[in-house]
């Protein structure tokens, strides 16, 4: 028997230590269940005093935090806890720091010993602003509105629309009142709609059909990126956590059409800083490892599954800065090196072409012997092109897509040039294309998803003004009908122009980038800017589309450039490579350039300039400040890096077999160089030189950027006297998800800049 523990969670947990014969404080051990064969730990948090007590149970397994114990009884050094919503008890003698009991659930009983700890916030929980501090901040957005801050950043009462692969149902998110995102299936025919999956504390990540009667969903856990994988049939019964590792992350790498009950994902199960796909059944939950990623110091990065699930090549990094693919020979099931090449060159398995009678045959998005990755079709046998398929002079492109129904004919490929293009390839596929601009001129139209049998689409529809409307295409009658609109309270006619720019930097790079622009600004009128620097840096860019942000910082007055400054994607890899080790220097020339060029066009007032991102843009926005003291009148860093030498140290594991390759793109600390070079541009190091107001935001579980980034700014800061608001979500991680917290941020934000930019 498995013991089940069907639990809410949050993440948030607060911890106390109180010594000596009384069980309030933290305790937590491992439940051994030899009956399916688990070890289960189990954490108790226990407040109060005397006969009022109470306690909640974090799981960290199953990913429940905070769960409410119904009832803590402590007499005689007799602690006891229960849980009748899942029959679940525990009675132990409390001895030091040591409780010895033993917990029953539906019948079975089992031993478990808990142990005082001591359970701790991350970080230093001292440095965040108060509640009231952050309230006087947001006071300071005033004027009436036509648009509130709710407008742009309440997620949409339905979403992420969906088919089933017959057809017969229609599933999407839908949000109650409590702001939970629900899953539910609607069967077309009947219009009867079921709840089948419920969003308790934890987010749903992700979600999507695995086969006509089952589907998967995704959840970490507060931020933590260490997702596990979840499924549940479509009346919602049946649900289970199918990776319930603690400190594992877990990925879908394929759903395999044709095995119903089975898909292939990816866990760093064995070592955290590797990963090895399985497959998994479903149904049975059975777990079964394909390839073994034994070498950790040159580890598999990519997987190559065919249709069939199986193995067809595999691609490793090797010192750290080169990739090597294998193919395996179909006849001997031996794998062979193909390819060898430096990192950041492409050469990527798209899809094998199954339309040829060729099993080796493939399309591969390539930019080897060329500057832009193209596609091309290509013989892994003889290790050949056989043909060129599709190529841009100015972009690299991205993806194509093939149409199973039709013997996998080549429907299209994509490219992102200053706006998103598809390329029509096929006559089926060109008759929707142009079906679509006809009915939608002046949009982006894009497929999100179809039926196996290719008779229903959802199309979505959206462009700089509008967020997205889903519309159901009919391929028997060619008619369109609308679906669902995802923000029916923001009228086009209200929000901003983004507008694509080109310009030149001081070097003589051309750089895109856009910039969105109140209706003031196309009046004549010189309003103030938000420079927004996008994460990543490398292979990341801004796009043009409905950006909420952008529209919210409109709808008060605000221009905002967005820049895609060297080492940006999409443009080709001898500009990626043009900010190599260029990050904070002219990475950020870029960015100047691009204020430069908004001040010359007659948009805005050089005197009411702010810096603001998230990640890399975070740190953009820090450097910005640092670099250009009297560019900007005020910034907001958003999970930003202060310090380069502690954003390495603080790398998690499955990203430290990549610290090679991240010393290309930022510094080699072990170079003396470089590493004067990166405490250059390290802002914690060059405090003195920020004279202008900050705004920090940091989810206190961000993996990525560790919240001790943010602390050491604030601190470094406040050291000098200055006043720096500080905004700490300790249920998020690297970006805020929750409504609640997005809302108060952009709230704050509002409040910041009118506070810099208009008084």
């Amino acid at each position: 028997m498995k013991l089940k523990l069907f639990l809410a969670s949050v993440l948030t947990f607060v911890g106390m230590t109180v010594q000596g014969q009384t069980p309030v404080g933290d305790w937590k051990g491992t439940l051994d269940i030899p009956q399916a064969n688990l070890k289960l730990e189990l954490i108790f948090h226990i407040t109060g005093e005397g006969n009022n007590l109470k306690t909640t149970m974090d799981v960290p397994m199953q990913g429940a935090t905070d769960v409410p114990v119904e009832k803590t009884t402590f007499e005689d050094r007799r602690l006891s806890l229960s849980v009748a919503a899942i029959q679940f008890s525990y009675s132990g003698t409390l001895a030091g720091d040591s409780i010895v009991g033993e917990v029953e659930q539906m019948g079975l009983k089992l031993p478990l010993t808990l142990r005082r700890f001591s359970a701790s916030l991350p970080g230093n929980t001292a440095l965040p602003s108060t509640e009231e501090e952050l309230r006087a901040l947001e006071a300071w957005d005033k004027g009436t509105y036509k648009y509130k801050v709710e407008d742009y950043f309440a997620k949409p009462k339905a979403s992420s629309f969906q088919l089933s692969p017959n057809g017969r149902y229609l599933s999407y998110k839908e949000k109650d009142e409590a702001g939970k995102q629900h899953v539910y299936v609607k069967e077309l025919s009947t219009g009867v709609v079921r709840r089948a999956i419920e969003e308790k504390e934890e987010l749903i990540k992700g979600y999507g059909w695995i086969n006509d009667e089952r589907l998967f969903y995704s959840m970490d856990r507060g931020g933590n990126e260490n997702y596990h994988i979840y499924v549940a049939n479509i009346d919602g019964s049946n649900s289970r956590d199918l990776t319930p590792f603690d400190g594992v992350r877990a990925s879908i790498d394929r759903i395999l059409k044709d095995q119903k009950d089975i898909m292939i994902i990816s866990m760093n199960k064995n070592n955290p800083q590797i990963f090895e796909p399985y497959r998994l059944n479903v149904v049975t939950g059975e777990l079964t490892l394909l390839y073994e990623n034994k070498d950790a110091a040159n580890p598999i990065q990519e997987y190559e599954f065919d249709k069939d699930g199986e193995l067809r090549g595999y691609s490793r990094l090797v010192n750290g800065v080169e990739s090597e693919l294998y193919y395996k020979d179909r006849s001997t099931g031996l794998f062979s090196l193909v390819r060898k090449m430096r990192w950041d060159d492409t050469f990527s398995l798209l899809s094998f072409n199954y339309a040829s009678a060729n099993k080796d045959e493939a399309y591969v998005l390539t930019n080897i012997d060329s500057d832009k990755t193209r596609i091309v079709l290509y013989d892994f046998a003889k290790n050949q092109i056989v043909r060129e398929v599709f190529a841009h002079d100015d972009y690299d492109v991205s993806s194509l897509h093939l149409s199973r129904k039709r013997n996998y004919e080549l429907d299209y490929v994509a490219y992102e040039g200053d706006k998103s293009v598809l390329v029509p390839l096929s006559a089926t596929f060109k008759d929707l294309h142009e079906r679509m601009q006809k009915e939608f001129p002046g949009k982006e139209v894009a497929v999100v998803d179809y039926d196996d049998n290719e008779t229903t689409f959802l199309i979505i529809v959206h462009s700089d003004r509008i967020v997205g409307t889903y519309y159901q295409y009919d391929a028997g009658t060619k008619k369109f009908s609308l679906l669902y609109d995802l923000m029916p309270q923001l009228h086009e006619e209200d929000m901003a122009e983004m507008r694509p720019i080109t310009f030149r930097s001081r070097d003589g790079l051309t750089i895109h980038g856009y910039i969105t622009l109140p209706k003031a600004a196309l009046n004549g009128e010189k309003v103030p800017l938000i420079v927004n620097p996008h994460g990543g840096p490398q292979g990341i860019r801004d796009s043009w589309g409905f950006n909420p942000e952008t529209q919210l910082f409109a709808s008060r007055g605000y221009a905002t450039l967005q820049v895609n400054f060297r080492i940006s994607g999409g443009y080709g890899k001898e500009f990626l490579r043009a900010g190599f080790k260029q990050i904070g220097r002219k990475a950020m020339d870029d960015v100047e350039d691009g204020v430069r060029y908004a001040i010359s066009q007659g948009w805005v007032d050089s005197d009411r300039i702010a810096i603001y991102g998230a990640s890399h843009g975070g740190y953009a926005t820090l450097m910005g400040l640092v670099k250009t003291p009297d560019l900007y009148a005020c910034g907001v860093d958003y999970v930003g890096v202060s310090n380069i030498y502690t954003f390495f140290d603080s790398f998690p594991e499955y990203w430290k077999p990549y610290k090679e390759l991240v010393k290309e793109i930022w510094y080699d600390l072990d170079n003396p160089e470089e590493a004067a070079i990166a405490k250059e541009v390290s802002p914690v190091f060059q405090i003195d030189k920020i004279k202008k107001p900050l705004f920090v935001v940091q989810g206190a579980n961000d993996p990525r950027v560790n919240i001790n980034e943010s602390d050491q700014i604030v601190t470094a800061l406040r050291t000098r006297g200055f006043e720096v608001p500080y905004m700490v979500k300790y249920n998020e991680g690297h970006g805020f998800h929750r409504e609640e917290n997005s809302m108060e941020l952009y709230r704050a934000m509002l409040g910041f800049f009118a506070k810099h930019l208009k008084h």
